[in-house]
């Protein structure tokens, strides 16, 4: 968790205790208010210490039970704010799917520059339908999210009439274990390749694949998408980050043209393609 996220987490707590402190009925102690919300006592204390991400609704109670439910708007923000950076996967699913697919999809259509490194899977905005429904029905598993599968694979395919609209430019590297990683059946993983193949040559998309035999000069890491160098968007096991501050983009930017060095186009990455393709059906 970064640090700026715990502190803005902390700083909520603080404004919640306030609130508590300073009810108009009186200063209430936590036990108290968690005897009006039921609530274990040790789920106020989490919260004011920031070791606890509020939801909106329990910001929306603890408001109302201190006597202030006019200072929920002001929590909420205080939310947004920091879960703006870190969106964590629990609560970005709890909806779904395809909404998540559908913040991509705005986020692609403001950018014109997009730049991407990908070591895990191949990129939404290049997936076949069936990888993307394999992929996506995974992550539901491992989540335990709603099985919106197929608004989101819908979802996820309308991201790549961007390829077609003009004006916007796809730079995208991947890892060439990604080609080969059976996150699917073979026979999806082989019409992905195939489809992988049409994409090179196209004038909105430049793709680079790594070579297992490339020489790195640093590790694949975790991939990550670079809008008009102005947010990067990355993802863990527990959240996806949201990125803006300069610093982090120089970094991430920097990381991606090193890890560019090491890619072959064109002709090479056809070939490096082709021979995935035929490790799937070898003779």
């Amino acid at each position: 968790m970064s640090t700026d996220y715990q502190q803005a987490r902390e700083a909520l707590g603080v404004r919640l205790r306030e609130l508590r402190l300073s009810a108009p009925e009186g200063r209430l102690t936590g036990t108290a208010l968690a005897y009006r919300l039921c609530w274990p006592n040790s789920k106020v204390s989490k919260l004011e210490l920031g070791r606890q991400t509020a939801t909106p609704e329990d910001l929306h109670q603890w408001a109302t039970a201190c006597g202030r439910p006019d200072a929920y708007d002001e929590l909420r923000a205080r939310l947004a704010g920091f879960e703006s950076h870190i969106r964590s996967w629990r609560r970005q699913l709890g909806g779904g799917h395809k909404p998540v697919q559908d913040a991509h999809n705005q986020a692609q259509a403001h950018s014109k520059v997009l730049r991407a490194w990908e070591s895990s899977w191949i990129v939404g905005v290049l997936q076949t339908p069936d990888y993307a429904r394999a992929v996506l029905t995974r992550s539901a598993e491992l989540h335990n999210s709603p099985r919106d599968i197929e608004e989101a694979v819908r979802a996820r395919m309308r991201r790549q009439e961007l390829l077609y609209s003009g004006g916007r430019r796809y730079h995208v590297i991947l890892w060439e274990p990604v080609l080969r990683s059976l996150v699917c059946s073979p026979s999806v993983l082989a019409a992905q390749l195939d489809r992988l193949t049409g994409v090179i040559g196209m004038d909105t998309v430049e793709l680079g694949i790594v070579p297992l035999t490339a020489s790195l000069k640093v590790p694949p890491g975790l991939g990550f998408w670079i809008y008009d160098d102005r947010q990067v968007v990355t993802e863990t096991w527990h959240a996806e980050l949201w990125l803006d501050d300069a610093d982090t983009l120089a970094l991430y930017l920097r990381t991606w043209k090193t890890l560019r060095e090491s890619a072959v186009y064109g002709a090479d990455a056809h070939h490096t393609i082709n021979a995935a393709r035929r490790a799937l059906n070898p003779r």
